[in-house]
């Protein structure tokens, strides 16, 4: 049996308004609250000719095709025709990928909740940050990168098209890269205190025991 998440104009305007309470929650107010807290604009994704600006570059395009696949959704059949919309979704996999998207929000807006004023939209190389791991950072390195990826396995979910596929294996490109250069900047800064995190703690889940503790 399959059902679309799609075919009603309530069901159309569900997964447009999470995705603009995503935005929200996990970027623009939490941004505010940085800078209202320390007077440092937490977002430092470079312009640069590098790789770190590579993947800036690639997130603002992300966001942007985020932002126009919410718009086709809205706007009804002939919008998501333009997605390449594969087919309806199988009934049990509607409320899975509901599920995905609320509890990897939840997931993210934790995680920065313990990150605190430590949290950047990209790499702050100019600040000295805190190296967090603590709460969900004692099971993750990256918690928030996690949480980022099980939203658009959610979007793939409710909206199986050929637009969403490929924004999902864009942004897994991204995300793998930017964690790779995190780990770099957060090694040179925090040095042996990093290692014996980065040995405790798996890059995306798990705790390693001590006898499997090796930087990965």
């Amino acid at each position: 049996m399959t059902l679309s998440p799609l075919d009603s104009p309530a069901a159309r305007l569900a997964l447009p308004a999470f995705l603009i309470a995503y935005f929200l929650l996990a970027f623009a107010l939490r941004s505010w609250w940085v800078w209202r807290r320390t007077g440092i604009n937490p977002l430092v994704l470079p312009k640069s000719d590098d790789a770190a600006g590579y993947v800036a570059r690639g997130f603002r395009l992300c966001i942007l095709a985020s932002a126009l696949i919410a718009a086709a959704v809205a706007a009804g059949p002939a919008g998501t025709r333009l997605l390449g919309i594969i087919d309806a979704v199988p009934t049990a996999l509607v409320p899975l990928g509901w599920a995905l998207l609320v509890g990897a929000l939840g997931l993210i807006v934790l995680a920065q909740a313990q990150m605190g004023a430590a949290w950047r939209i990209g790499i702050d190389t100019e600040r000295r940050t805190s190296l967090v791991t603590h709460g969900l950072f004692g099971w993750s390195r990256n918690p928030i990168f996690l949480g980022m990826r099980l939203i658009l396995v959610g979007l793939v979910l409710l909206v199986p098209a050929a637009a969403t596929l490929a924004l999902l294996a864009a942004a897994e490109v991204l995300i793998q890269v930017q964690v790779r250069l995190e780990e770099a900047h957060l090694s040179a800064l925090h040095g042996e205190r990093y290692a014996a995190y980065r040995a405790r703690v798996a890059r995306w889940f798990g705790r390693r025991p001590l006898s499997r503790r090796v930087a990965s």
